[in-house]
């Protein structure tokens, strides 16, 4: 009878495979393979927005950012949409006054770019 091992050298088998060298390499390939066609998506629907695409590498994962942080910190909005709102606002003297926000679609450009299934983020059920 076959003994199977979920440790390798110390770490479980899976990490262990994570971190090997083609793996990583691979990784590094389809992370650059997303951010170009996510950045492709967000120049086509940029007018004159601060939203960028950002890559980051930890220790075995690949990240594609969103990021918005030079803008209004939008990104949420800007991947899966928003619904209408009323807002708050002050002008330079001071004076308080509502502004109606209206509802945007969702443009999915992280979605569509890593080729996943466009869905708007609902609430969890317990």
């Amino acid at each position: 009878m076959a003994v199977i091992y979920d440790r390798f050298g110390g770490k479980k088998f899976t990490k262990r495979l994570a971190e090997m060298v083609g793996v990583q390499r691979a990784l590094d390939e389809v992370m650059f393979e997303i951010a170009v066609r996510a950045e492709e998506l967000l120049v086509q629907h940029r007018a004159d927005g601060h939203a960028e695409i950002d890559v980051d590498a930890g220790t075995v994962d690949r990240y594609v950012i969103l990021s918005d942080e030079r803008g209004q910190k939008a990104a949420l909005s800007i991947e899966f949409g928003r619904q209408a709102s009323v807002a708050v606002r002050e002008d330079k003297d001071g004076n308080k006054f509502l502004v109606m926000i209206p509802p945007a679609e969702g443009l999915f450009i992280l979605a569509r770019a890593a080729g996943l299934p466009k869905k708007r983020k609902g609430k969890v059920k317990l």
